[in-house]
């Protein structure tokens, strides 16, 4: 649905992201991990299954978005 309406991939991860996060910067900022973002990132995604969807593989149709609209305005 985020693909669809963004018009971008989107890579989703575990539940848990915010919380492996989380314990990666505090790694980081004590001196266990080094490196930017990006090699952070890449140690949180070692060993986590990461699904990718682009804008249209999940079939989300226009009838789709109207149901969506239709909740929310009611």
């Amino acid at each position: 649905l985020t693909a669809d309406a963004t018009g971008l991939p989107v890579v989703a991860g575990p539940v848990e992201a915010a919380a492996l996060g989380n314990v990666l910067v505090q790694a980081r900022g004590a001196g266990v991990l080094e490196g930017d973002l990006a090699a952070l990132r890449a140690v949180g995604a070692r060993g986590q299954d990461l699904v990718r969807y682009e804008p249209g593989d999940g079939g989300v149709g226009e009838d789709r978005w109207a149901e969506a609209e239709a909740r929310l305005t009611r």
